[in-house]
């Protein structure tokens, strides 16, 4: 296994990075305008597709790094020549690629994902993502980041099981943490978040997610049952609906999506609100401001084609947030 390092340790710089981003990465064969559903023994069409840069946890670095947060990635791809795809698309969007490694024991990982209006469905190929654990990072991140970001812990063996050490250096180096779980493919859900969510600072689940990890059929048993684990507060992505904010001491804001009459897809749409949430959050605005923020986000991103697509610089983001929304970026 190679390390890719041309990071430069400046102990005088401290806190290099608003936010470091810690998770998975792969390419993303994004299918639109399907005609049905894909059925076993059969052939069908799609009208379109983009070959992009995907995962969750990339799509939120790219998307809060071309908004402005100063941002840097820690993953594993394969040394081939989606790995360079990875790292050429994160470098374009001013995203820091020092941390990343690169395997020659396994390829880099990659989803078809196919669009249906606000909903997917995605198929995946882990590859080096399942790889990457707390040993394979440099720990130097910790000391040079305000903020790490954690996304997609399902899909990702090796960092699930190292959660514990990831938080613990954390908190040992007083950096604050986000948590996106993502759904569990296999849906065992076998994270131990009685444990795990005291030390998040911010938890932002989406409903079903929140629902499944809980083990519950109600969106509010499910919140009953975290609360009390909070490390800070949760936001509870709703969809076209909006999100609820609920903090530690059981206080609640409900904040209504910034509707989109003409979505092109909602591919990455949780994974901009994040990007917006935590790049408000870093920069110190209250929690309510940070909220409406990520619903903003989530709307600019519905407004083109793949995760990344309606975020091609601060200045593209802000002209959509005031055209289509009336509203300003944080």
């Amino acid at each position: 296994m190679i390390k890719y390092t041309n990071y430069t340790d400046n102990t005088s710089e401290m806190k290099r990075f608003d936010i470091a981003a810690i998770g998975e990465l792969n390419v993303d064969f994004i299918l639109n305008g399907i005609e049905s559903e894909p059925e076993i023994g059969k052939e069908k069409f799609a009208s379109d597709m983009i070959v992009t840069l995907g995962s969750s946890t990339a799509i939120f670095a790219a998307n809060a790094a071309s908004i402005g947060s100063k941002v840097c990635f820690v993953g594993m791809t394969g040394n081939d020549m989606f790995g360079n795809l990875v790292a050429e698309s994160l470098q374009a969007k001013g995203v820091d690629t020092s941390y990343l490694i690169r395997s020659n024991d396994v390829a880099t990982g990659a989803t078809i994902c196919m669009s249906y209006g606000e909903d997917r469905a995605n198929l995946t190929y882990q590859g080096a993502m399942d790889v990457m654990g707390y040993d394979d990072m440099d720990l130097s991140v910790f000391e040079n980041t305000k903020h790490i970001h954690l996304s997609s812990l399902f899909m990702q063996t090796a960092l699930l099981r190292d959660i514990d050490k990831v938080l613990a250096k954390a908190e040992e180096n007083g950096v604050t943490v986000s948590l996106d779980t993502q759904w569990d493919p296999i849906e065992k859900w076998a994270m131990d978040w009685k444990n795990v969510l005291p030390h998040v600072t911010v938890f932002l689940p989406n409903e079903k997610e929140l629902m499944a990890l809980t083990g519950t059929s109600d969106v509010e048993e499910a919140i009953a049952a975290v609360q009390p684990y909070l490390g800070n507060a949760m936001v509870v992505k709703m969809g076209s609906k909006g999100s609820l904010l609920i903090k530690k001491d059981g206080s609640r804001n409900f904040l209504a999506s910034f509707f989109n009459k003409e979505v092109v897809d909602a591919i990455g749409a949780g994974d901009s609100f994040n990007s917006g949430f935590i790049s408000a959050f870093v920069a110190g605005h209250p929690l309510e401001d940070c909220q409406r923020n990520g619903n903003l986000t989530g709307a600019i991103n519905t407004t083109a084609a793949g995760g990344t697509g309606a975020f091609a610089s601060r200045e593209a983001a802000e002209k959509t947030a005031k055209e289509k929304f009336n509203v300003e970026l944080l």
